[in-house]
């Protein structure tokens, strides 16, 4: 296997968009390109990712690769990279570790032990959602920030043509509506009001590795998962998260 990537900065986003919810995973090189799925230790949320062949100007993989790597520790060697370098990623003769080599006005090069995570394949979660919304991801990130300080669980609903992100809590109360023709949503599309509560740090590590200019594509469906999913350059990612259902 041989894989060279020309902005490391770039699959840094990428790793660190996985590691906010993983701590260990596997990641899945064949011939159509780099992929992972993995669920939290919680098994609250789980996460799709997908970098195609297309987005390495250098792909050279003879079968499927299986390379599980602690991300954490991943996550820290890949902050080590420069603006201007490139990455080298292949596995040593054995199989025993990954080399990852920084490529720019020298060539640095960590190997890092590889894990034995062989698992099931993870099936994704099959839901007829009732509402889709892009939004702008600095918009929902505010909204965020905004329900950060009054709790650690928001809900989130589609009423009347439009979306609302909401927090109570003995600090108070926060709405916070987007007007389905607002600046900041791209598209709008709903079949029924939906409502859902989900746990907000998880809401926010999901949409870290997002830039103030992504748009971030919503599935909701009341009582059930969201689904969030956006494109950093063409890395694909998509989480599913499971909602808080309150007792009556």
């Amino acid at each position: 296997m041989e894989l060279l990537f020309e902005e490391a900065t770039l699959f840094k986003r990428y790793i660190e968009g996985i590691a906010v919810l993983v701590d260990e995973a596997e990641f899945i090189i064949d011939e159509a390109g780099l992929s992972l799925k993995a669920t939290d230790p919680s098994q609250i949320s789980l996460i799709d990712f997908i970098l195609p062949k297309t987005a390495f100007k250098t792909f050279e993989v003879k079968d499927q690769i299986k390379i599980g790597v602690d991300l954490n520790y991943l996550n820290q060697i890949i902050s080590r990279a420069k603006p201007s370098d490139s990455l080298g990623l292949t596995v040593s003769t054995d199989n025993s570790k990954l080399n990852l080599s920084f490529i720019g006005s020298s060539k640095r090069t960590f190997s890092i032990p590889l894990l034995d995570l062989s698992s099931a394949e993870l099936p994704l979660p099959k839901i007829d959602f009732d509402s889709e919304i892009v939004i702008n991801s600095s918009a929902l990130q505010d909204s965020f920030k905004d329900a950060l300080l009054i709790s650690t669980h928001i809900t989130l609903s589609i009423e009347k043509d439009s979306f609302i992100v909401k927090a109570n809590s003995s600090k108070g109360n926060l709405e916070n509506v987007y007007a389905n023709d607002a600046e900041s949503i791209v598209s709008f599309k709903a079949t029924n009001e939906t409502t859902a509560m989900f746990p907000l740090d998880y809401l926010l590590s999901v949409t870290k590795a997002a830039s103030t200019s992504t748009k971030v594509k919503l599935k909701l469906k009341t009582n059930a998962p969201i689904e969030i999913s956006y494109e950093i350059g063409e890395g694909k990612f998509k989480y599913f998260l499971a909602p808080r259902i309150e007792s009556e």
